[in-house]
């Protein structure tokens, strides 16, 4: 290589050793989402001169580092992007946590990580999620005519590959940002369908997408129904709106749909709980250290009507925050099938190069003490959807077995 790459590792190296001295906002996530969270970063750097002899000398893995890149500068027969080179080290070091959502993010990542928080972004429109044992990404929901749900992509489309390369096992983010691009650029992506032996193929228009992550409507009986696709930015003021709008038109009992829901933003669940809840613990978090941080409801509004909540199992994150205040409080009843069971919490740490290290950083309890990571919230009443709907984009409310309990549920306490 013409340039000596082992120069630009070391200076990333030791840029890594100031990391505490150079970032600037933290960030607070439940899932795959990111919203500033006005907080200083708790960690500091320590030096500890007790290292173990399993433990490897920081100048011991800088020499086999130098070694390495050596090999290749001699042996390997094409050129290498130094850039990339450095990528995939600071990669494969957080990669070491073996913990699926801890994860370094390069500049342009970072970037389409921000992007996608915000609730507005270009791409092919649809929610997608990964199993985090098999690292397989399936497309939970393609949004309703929009690019993805144009060329036909169904939920439960296993995504194989994108622009002709694997990506299973590959971190979300880092597909989702692939799948992202230009406006009116093409993406190629090849899925895996049940009940077809091959994969199918499709070539998707990228578009502006503004997601669509709050529906309400006013049901019979003047019963409202509000759907959270994802807990973004804007979707707190957004659901103020339909819970304020729905109590302006009568509203006699809500139904709160979470099904599908990957998560999203703590800041955002808390926020819209406060809405709903009376004075007190919403949620609450403990990290390694035992320091505990709360979340209460402040607000003196409350909510005066019978409530039920869906959730699934891809009701996941901030939808479980928001599905174990709901039960702890008594104030609602859960519908449908146990969560996903994900109760911890990520920080994303930015780098004054641009890059960012999404790390996670304690675990999160409902107001009663219960952290459901890997178990899930069980709900009050359990039932699945019918087999024959699962593959609907989009399911009329009188077919909707799910939403009919719900509905039935929120009946039965306005008697």
């Amino acid at each position: 290589m013409k340039n000596n790459f082992l120069t630009g590792l070391l200076s990333g190296l030791c840029g890594a050793l100031l990391l505490f001295t150079i970032i600037g906002a933290v960030y607070i996530y439940v899932d795959g989402k990111a919203a500033d969270n006005d907080i200083d970063s708790q960690m500091e750097t320590q030096e500890d001169d007790n290292t173990t002899k399993d433990e490897k000398p920081f100048d011991d893995i800088v020499n086999k580092l130098a070694f390495l890149e050596m090999l290749v500068d001699n042996y390997y027969l094409e050129e290498v992007d130094q850039n990339a080179f450095a990528d995939g080290i600071y990669k494969g070091l957080i990669r070491t946590l073996e913990d699926p959502y801890s994860t370094y993010y390069t500049a342009e990542e970072y970037e389409a990580l921000m992007e996608s928080s915000s609730g507005v972004y270009c791409g092919i429109g649809a929610y997608v999620s990964q199993d985090v044992k098999t690292g397989i990404i399936t497309i939970v929901k393609p949004f309703k005519e929009g690019p993805a749900y144009n060329v036909g992509l169904l939920p439960g489309d296993i995504i194989y590959k994108v622009e002709s390369e694997e990506v299973t096992g590959t971190d979300l983010t880092e597909v989702v940002s692939r799948m992202k691009g230009v406006e009116g650029t093409e993406v190629h992506i090849t899925v895996m369908r049940e009940g077809k032996i091959e994969p199918l193929e499709f070539t998707v228009k990228r578009q502006q997408i503004e997601v669509p992550t709050i529906e309400y409507q006013m049901l019979d009986g003047k019963i409202g129904y509000i759907i959270i696709s994802e807990f973004d930015e804007i979707t707190v003021s957004q659901f103020i709106k339909a819970v304020d709008d729905l109590e302006a038109s009568g509203m006699k009992g809500l139904v709160v749909d979470l099904r599908n829901n990957p998560g999203g933003l703590l800041n955002s669940v808390v926020k819209m709980l406060d809405r709903l809840l009376p004075k007190g613990l919403i949620v609450y978090t403990e990290d390694k250290y035992g320091t505990r941080e709360e979340d209460n409801a402040i607000d003196n509004k409350k909510l005066n009507v019978p409530l039920s909540v869906i959730i699934n199992g891809n009701s996941a994150s901030a939808s479980e925050i928001f599905a174990g205040a709901v039960q702890d409080y008594e104030i609602g009843t859960l519908v449908g099938t146990t969560s996903f069971g994900k109760g911890i919490v990520q920080k994303v740490i930015p780098l004054s190069d641009g890059t960012a290290v999404k790390l996670t950083i304690s675990k999160y309890y409902t107001p009663k003490g219960r952290n459901i990571h890997g178990t899930g919230i069980n709900p009050d009443v359990e039932v699945e959807l019918l087999d024959e709907l699962k593959k609907e984009i989009t399911i009329p409310i009188e077919k909707d077995n799910q939403l009919q309990e719900a509905i039935k549920a929120v009946k039965e306490k306005m008697k």
